[in-house]
């Protein structure tokens, strides 16, 4: 069934249907990308993996759970002068292996990367150790001979930092070239 909003999706944020939107695009921009591309350059699409545990991450997870009441007390009989304590059942944060994916155009030759694209998540943008590891991967990017694409779909949490005017808009694509830096594009644009 087709969605029934024009334009973007509210829904594609929801931590059940991110990943794999975010797996197709990639897919679709590196498929429409590959052809443009001189011959001496290919699109890789490559992904960086890390393991987080904290009781708020939220892929994966529900925004909300339904448990059984626990009981008020317990402590239960006494035996022999003892007080015998029933465990109550607790959930510890597991490590969970997160799995983000981007794009990369490679020189064919060298396999030297000449252009990184990345399209945020939402571990990109939460505050958090999903976020801290790409801000250190956007800056390793600045300061190289990179350039550098991001395209923000995500409406949550706050925008990635810039200097200068900000854009007043829903979604954003940036663009960094290595010889305009430290200058970029920012695209701003909202979807219906």
């Amino acid at each position: 069934m087709p969605s029934p909003f024009p334009g973007m999706d509210p829904y594609l944020e929801q931590p059940g249907l991110w990943p794999e939107f975010h797996n197709r695009l990639l897919v679709a921009i590196a498929d429409a990308l590959g052809p443009q591309l001189r011959l001496k350059y290919r699109v890789a699409i490559e992904k960086r993996v890390y393991q987080y545990a904290a009781a708020d991450l939220q892929i994966g997870r529900p925004d909300a759970a339904v448990f059984r009441a626990l009981p008020k007390q317990n402590v239960t009989t006494q035996r022999h002068g003892q007080v015998l304590v029933e465990p109550v059942m607790v959930e510890l944060p597991m490590p969970e292996e997160i799995t983000e994916r981007f794009l990369e155009i490679r020189e064919v030759g060298t396999g030297e990367v000449i252009t990184t694209l990345e399209l945020i998540s939402p571990s990109n943008k939460r505050s958090g150790k999903g976020r801290q590891l790409y801000e250190e991967k956007r800056l390793k990017v600045l300061g190289s001979q990179t350039h550098l694409i991001e395209v923000d779909l995500i409406r949550a949490f706050g925008p990635l930092p810039l200097r200068g005017a900000g854009v007043s808009s829903l979604y954003r694509i940036l663009v960094s070239r290595v010889e305009q830096r430290p200058l970029a594009a920012l695209y701003g644009f909202n979807l219906r």
